[in-house]
């Protein structure tokens, strides 16, 4: 039975190279593999996905995929998207749409919440949405789970406000447990 995961996890917590393996088990069984991203993930080149070990594959943008008619979806066999936080809720709904009506599976890999706590509107219709939702680890500096995205700035100091949406990796952004977050404290010595 096709169902909508969503495996969500802080920054950190090894998203990309999930999905990436996930890619590889399917390629390996001669399953067919759609990989797609949102347009406005700008970090890697546009239409690959990288992550932060090195793994690496050829993608389509979200924009694309809108373009995909019924027989062209039915040619996959699953599909995968990263960074799926950045979706609407009316596209969380078209992908449960696919699941449903073409039984399909759709892999969703993407954050919960910004680095204000709060969901990505993405990431709540998943949860609401989603067959399946598990929690990908990672840690904070205590050993705690790092379940919270803090952003930085220059210096270190966690930032409360802002846009929702920044790119960034480690140059913006750090893992927290939930303790460290609120105390805004990024390593023992801060």
């Amino acid at each position: 039975m096709a169902k909508l995961y969503f495996k969500y996890g802080a920054m950190g917590s090894s998203k990309t190279a999930n999905a990436l393996m996930t890619r590889y088990n399917f390629m390996e069984k001669e399953k067919s593999v759609l990989l797609v991203k949102p347009d406005i993930e700008t970090r890697d080149e546009k239409k690959k996905i990288r992550s932060r070990i090195g793994l690496e594959a050829e993608c389509i943008l979200w924009s694309e995929f809108q373009g995909y008619d019924h027989k062209s979806i039915q040619e996959f066999d699953v599909i995968i998207v990263d960074e799926v936080q950045f979706l609407s809720e009316t596209d969380i709904d078209r992908l449960a749409d696919i699941v449903d009506q073409y039984r399909i599976p759709v892999l969703c890999y993407g954050l919960r919440t910004d680095f204000t706590s709060h969901l990505f509107p993405g990431s709540k219709r998943l949860l609401e949405l989603a067959d399946e939702i598990e929690e990908l680890k990672t840690v904070c500096w205590c050993g705690n789970n790092a379940g919270m995205n803090a952003r930085i700035d220059k210096n270190g100091n966690v930032l409360r406000d802002g846009e929702q949406i920044l790119m960034g990796a480690n140059d913006k952004y750090v893992s927290l447990c939930r303790k460290h977050y609120k105390e805004g404290k990024i390593k023992p010595d801060a």
